[in-house]
């Protein structure tokens, strides 16, 4: 039996995504951050406007030698949220593998297909899950990201990444990142930034595409842990069914300390669910000119429109200053073409 206190937050980060759902180079190409350095114009796809000038200002000066904000290379430490923050989260993608490792499972064993709460994931019985399957979450989330080595779960996530289409959209997922925050991304490098990928999600199946998507390593991505044990006989890493690190909300600043040991500079987050306010008011907290940046989604055109109910992470943005990018007035296009 797994340990309730350990996997419900994972089970809660799931089971939320549930009742939500309702032209770019390689990003990890050596060039197109040189070719960002050189650009008259390091941020095509924003439109010119205070967001994208304070960017724009906030880099220039703490980069300039002699600056009296001049913050030195070892010091830049730029942190981003990934779900709502550098792609979508209508729905989360860590829920979408959570349904495909139940496929997989059930094509291998398709007596589970009778079983709850697998049988919900394959009936598509989102209502099982909003009523409160608890126990049956909890098992189905150990089930579907534990028991396996970490070269197992990395084998079977990159096949997850390559084949998954977006729902509603129909596209792949690298089809999901937004084209600013790539071109942010690139900018930020270009200028002596060490880039860092914050989420809730497992941290596993981040790493998995960080390099690819965002050209992030493996090694800058911090995230939603389980805890290990090392198997001397298959010599590998394996996985248990208990939590190490929820890497959300007040958890991101310690997954910080953890895994980075320095304040960021730059850090941006995303409004929907309050999971980044932590991370933006530590980063204020730095000895050094800091920058926080929060995406407002409010393009129901071209990406989705949804608020909280409370306001909370705008109210925060306007009570501390932090930059608020209305995707709506502030993007000129949201997600690159392939």
């Amino acid at each position: 039996m797994y340990r309730k206190v350990y996997i419900l937050p994972l089970f809660l980060f799931l089971l939320i995504s549930c009742k939500k759902s309702d032209n770019v180079a390689n990003t990890n190409s050596k060039d197109n951050t040189e070719a960002v350095a050189t650009s008259g114009d390091p941020l095509p796809s924003w439109n010119d406007g205070a967001v994208k000038k304070d960017i724009i200002d906030y880099v220039t000066k703490v980069t300039k030698e002699g600056s009296p904000d001049f913050i030195p290379v070892e010091n830049r430490i730029a942190t981003f949220d990934n779900d709502g923050t550098l792609w979508a989260e209508k729905p989360y993608v860590q829920e979408l593998f959570a349904f495909y490792r139940v496929k997989k499972m059930v094509e291998a064993n398709p007596a589970l297909a009778q079983k709850q709460p697998f049988k919900a994931v394959v009936e598509k019985d989102k209502t099982f899950f909003e009523k409160g399957g608890d126990k049956a979450l909890i098992e189905l989330v150990a089930a579907t990201h534990t028991g396996m080595t970490e070269d197992e779960f990395e084998a079977d996530a990159k096949e997850f990444f390559t084949g998954a289409k977006y729902p509603g959209k129909n596209v792949s997922l690298k089809q999901i990142r937004y084209q600013p925050q790539l071109e942010l991304l690139n900018y930020l490098r270009a200028n002596g930034f060490k880039t860092f990928i914050v989420t809730g999600g497992t941290v596993e199946l981040v790493r998995a595409i960080s390099e690819e998507f965002y050209g992030i390593p493996k090694d800058q991505v911090v995230g939603t842990s389980f805890k290990y044990k090392f198997d001397d006989a298959k010599n590998a890493v394996q996985r248990e069914p208990a939590l190490d690190h929820f890497n959300d909300k007040e958890g991101k600043p310690v997954g910080i300390q953890l895994h980075i040991g320095q304040r960021p500079v730059f850090a941006c987050g995303n409004e929907g669910g309050a999971g980044d306010l932590a991370m933006l008011r530590y980063s204020q907290g730095n000895k050094y000119p800091s920058f926080q940046l929060i995406v407002n989604h409010n393009d129901s055109i071209r990406e989705y429109s949804y608020q909280e109910k409370d306001n909370l992470s705008l109210n925060t943005a306007a009570k501390y200053k932090y930059h608020v990018i209305s995707i709506k007035d502030d993007w000129k296009k949201v997600f690159p073409d392939k």
